[in-house]
């Protein structure tokens, strides 16, 4: 051991000398060897003083601080292995400097503060709205998040992170999102009712196909949809309800939410919402 780390310990109360020689040098018996050894030991695990201190005064044990210790520990490695993630995406490229200050700034996050920066997203965007409301349970399920990022953050994850941090503070983004908020809330039993299956299959067969809205081809197709006594103002009406619910934004939250939550990629719907929406305007 380096004399001036004994000395240090020495003087922290941590490794008291036995005596002092007539040149007022310090000196150690066998006991205070031991102690040495033992404090050196907890120190090279990463213990701090303090820690080390109320062991060696017994008022905790050795078992106590290392299970403290532990866990100190996991959240060290998570936070290093979320930074070699963040890491690997700047080597990949060099992105702008907010973007990467956003990366830096995520990945030193608590799970607290991540869930914070969305439940304030999702409580600003459902304020004053009906609890009770159809489809007001969309509140919690945006608020999905997982308690802590995987041990080994795939750069995907991160990615996503920093889109999603980027999206929720987005004051273009936080007004739509409130916009179908309130109106999902306020609608009523005279707002146009629409089964998705029907689009889901034949909306998104023409997409697929590249089949145009309002051509003679997408108009047999919408047929197969919508009730062939609609005429053009119910049609309308319908448009513009599915026009406040569909947005690619709002769709990539989701899409972002899957990706943090290992939920994997369902095809997207918005392509077919979008064209059933364009085929409904198409009228004479």
């Amino acid at each position: 051991m380096p004399v001036r780390t004994i000395r240090f310990w020495s003087d922290e109360g941590v490794l008291p000398e036995t005596d002092r020689s007539s040149g007022n040098y310090r000196r150690y018996d066998s006991r205070a060897v031991a102690r040495l050894d033992l404090v050196r030991t907890l120190r090279e695990l990463g213990m701090g003083l303090d820690d080390v201190r109320l062991v060696l005064e017994r008022r905790r044990s050795v078992e106590e601080v290392a299970a403290a210790h532990v866990q100190a520990i996991d959240h060290q490695i998570r936070v290093l292995r979320t930074q070699r993630a963040v890491c690997t995406l700047l080597a990949r490229g060099a992105p702008t400097p907010r973007k990467a200050a956003l990366m830096n700034d995520l990945a030193r996050l608590s799970a607290a503060e991540r869930r914070q920066m969305i439940d304030e997203f999702v409580d600003a965007t459902f304020a004053g709205t009906d609890p009770n409301a159809p489809g007001a349970g969309i509140a919690d399920n945006m608020r999905m998040l997982p308690t802590e990022l995987p041990d080994e953050p795939t750069t995907e994850q991160v990615e996503a992170w920093v889109e999603l941090a980027e999206l929720v503070q987005d004051p273009a983004f936080r007004a739509r999102a409130r916009e179908m908020a309130v109106a999902g809330s306020e609608a009523g039993p005279d707002q146009p009712q629409f089964d998705p299956g029907p689009i889901v299959e034949h909306a998104g067969a023409a997409v697929e196909s590249g089949i145009a809205p309002d051509s003679p081809e997408g108009q047999e197709a919408l047929a197969r949809i919508i009730e062939p006594y609609m005429d053009a103002t119910a049609r309308d009406e319908l448009a513009t309800t599915i026009e406040t619910f569909t947005d690619r934004r709002v769709s990539r939250y989701w899409d972002l939410l899957g990706i943090l939550n290992g939920w994997g990629r369902p095809p997207s719907q918005i392509e077919p919402f979008e064209w059933f929406a364009a085929a409904l305007r198409a009228h004479g």
